[in-house]
Formats: C-alpha cells, structure tokens, sequence
C-alpha cells in the first residue's frame, strides 16, 4: 500500500508541475493558457506559478511523509477539486482548459487514494 501511496502522491505533484513551471518559464502562459506573459492577466498567471510549485512541494513532502499527509491532501484536494468545479461552472470551455481539467479529472483516483488513507489512520 506505501508504494501505491508514494506513486500517487508523485503523480500528484507531476499534475502541477506544468503550471508551476511558468514561475520559471513565463513564456509558458501562452502555450498552456493562450495569455500573453506581460501585462496583468500574465503576471497573475506567472504568480499562480508560485502557488502550484507550493502545492506540487507539498505532494512530494507528502510522498516522502506520512506526518504531512493529511494537509496535503487538503492542499492538493482544493486545487485539484476547485479547478474542476470551476471549469464545469463555466461551461467546460474548450482549448487549454479542457486539457487541464482532463489532467485534473485523471488526478481525481490518486487523490482519492491519497486522501483516504491520510484521513483513515
């Protein structure tokens, strides 16, 4: 079962690493968002960068400890959950969006598995 919980956690961390790495790599906006790097909505999308390599760092500590696990499913839960969310309540729009909430969705049985055992101890 550790294996099992280890491999999920790291494919959770892999889901957000594509967005994490527009911190690094701003460019990347309009590849996976269509936004132009400069101007405001970019900056938001760079700063949102930040946030996803907070929770792919925190998925990874996950995977390497059991102590962290129950916050880290609630920080990857909301990200992962809130997305989906989101993009249904927009009308699941098609494009860059409909990729992401694709990964998200596949992310949905790791998470599961994760946060079931983090809350079941």
């Amino acid at each position: 079962m550790e294996r099992a919980l280890f491999a999920s956690w790291l494919l959770l961390a892999a889901v957000h690493a594509m967005p994490a790495a527009v911190l690094f790599a701003p460019r990347l906006t309009e590849r996976l968002y269509g936004v132009a790097p400069g101007g405001a909505v970019g900056i938001l999308i760079v700063h949102r960068g930040a946030l996803f390599l907070a929770v792919l760092a925190v998925a990874v500590l996950a995977a390497f400890s059991p102590d962290a696990r129950r916050a880290a499913s609630l920080v990857v839960g909301i990200s992962v959950v809130a997305f989906l969310t989101v993009y249904a309540a927009s009308g699941m729009p098609s494009g860059q969006l409909r990729t992401i909430a694709l990964a998200d969705a596949v992310a949905l049985a790791p998470l599961a598995l994760v946060t079931w055992a983090a809350w079941s101890r």
